[in-house]
């Protein structure tokens, strides 16, 4: 048998959330280990279920999912899109504007397919969610990242941005509330971006995935609402918001004036066509999800289980020596920065390694997010309090051994 290789378009494809380090984690589980993980938000294992009203609408219309539905989805179901976003102030939409999905995730390879040749450039943030890097690559484009500013509270650097745009660029992809920072994106800083695509004639995709989770009575604004000129395609779905990861049940609205694309919005329309439709049984759950904010607001109030634990998080984190963490405002995750030198953090995949292999833990590294320095790791807060902490204090040891075994090496 000859030999055959991946594509070639593989080689520029990071997807570490479920890489290497998880492989190595199946590996000791397989020898026995019991692993703590924090590396994946999906809600379901840590106790997080979708409300019964979801369940039951899912249910009650088995029967009616057994075929094909419209290649854009459910009627009921994109109404309920479209009135959603509405009484968030879009304006301009209609059932046409609206395309069912299997998750957020299939929506991402579409928009990314349907856009780019392959000298054409998006800007996609520093960190971000890597499944946009990873598509831009294998739809043959090139992912260019803009920094958010740490110090900023993880707000996009505009300047940055700007200095970033070519004439290769097609487009600037927005996450927020942003993974794996929890940021929640300042107002003013929305405007300047809206104005850079605006000048620079560029299209927005707007994750949104989060944008029901939010903690300290932080209000999220649609980007499409504050844009109402410029091309935005969002994103969102009821993975996180209703904990029905499982159910892959997501949506992409497009709003403003798409006068200037409408050729790229028929290759979208081509692509969703080819996948037939989005799973059935899961449209049906989008009506129920977007009717209903108890189950997220349950967990994300002042004392709500999300709440209690996101501040244990970030505490705990900013107990240690050497490791510092910004509030998240939003999502399901804190971003903590190292000390690379006090920790002797060359490598940061193996660093995790490290730790996964000592203390039977399992993060992701920051540079899995496209991060551009090995001082940064993912940590999900939806394990109970007793597991977070225990998780968080071996953490604090295994830095302590590694920053006193630092210390000898350079006496």
């Amino acid at each position: 048998m000859r030999t055959i290789a991946k594509s070639s378009r593989l080689d520029q494809v990071c997807y570490d959330i479920r890489g290497p380090v998880l492989e190595e984690a199946r590996r000791l589980e397989e020898s026995g280990a019991r692993i703590l993980k924090l590396n994946i938000g999906n809600p379901a294992p840590f106790g997080f279920h979708a409300p019964d009203d979801i369940v039951r609408d899912m249910i009650e219309n088995l029967r009616e999912a057994d075929g094909y539905s419209d290649s854009r989805g459910l009627h009921s179901a994109r109404r309920a899109v479209v009135e959603y976003y509405q009484g968030r102030g879009v304006e301009g939409i209609g059932l046409s504007s609206v395309y069912l999905g299997n998750g957020v995730s299939e929506f991402i390879s579409i928009v990314m397919h349907a856009l780019l040749e392959p000298s054409d450039e998006v800007l996609i943030p520093a960190p971000d969610y890597p499944l946009w890097t990873a598509s831009a690559a294998l739809a043959g484009g090139k992912p260019v990242h803009y920094i958010c500013d740490e110090g900023a509270d993880w707000n996009p650097d505009l300047a940055d941005m700007e200095k970033k745009i070519s004439p290769n660029t097609k487009a600037i992809v927005l996450i927020n509330p942003n993974n794996p920072t929890g940021a929640l994106y300042d107002t003013q800083v929305l405007l300047g971006i809206a104005e850079l695509a605006r000048r620079h004639g560029l299209i927005v995709f707007a994750d949104e995935i989060y944008d029901r989770v939010l903690f300290d009575g932080n209000v999220h604004r649609p980007f499409a609402a504050l844009a109402p000129d410029i091309p935005v395609i969002s994103m969102g779905g009821i993975s996180k918001a209703s904990f029905g990861a499982g159910y892959r049940a997501a949506w992409m609205l497009i709003s403003g004036d798409c006068s200037g694309i409408s050729s790229y919005l028929e290759g979208i329309d081509m692509l969703c066509n080819m996948r037939l439709c989005a799973n059935v049984p899961g449209q049906y759950a989008i009506q129920a999800s977007l009717g209903t904010q108890e189950c997220i607001e349950e967990a994300t109030r002042p004392g709500g289980r999300l709440t209690v634990q996101r501040d244990l998080c970030h505490s705990l984190l900013n107990a240690i020596p050497g490791v510092s963490c910004v509030k998240p405002k939003g999502a399901l995750y804190c971003f903590p920065r190292f000390d690379a030198a006090r920790f002797s953090i060359v490598d940061d995949k193996e660093f995790i390694r490290d730790f996964l292999r000592e203390k039977k833990v399992l993060l992701v590294q920051g540079t899995g997010f496209n991060w551009p320095r090995p001082d940064h790791a993912r940590i999900v807060f939806l394990p109970d309090r007793d597991s977070l902490a225990d998780a968080l204090n071996r953490l604090a040891s295994f830095l302590s051994a590694r920053e006193s075994a630092t210390a000898q090496k350079g006496t």
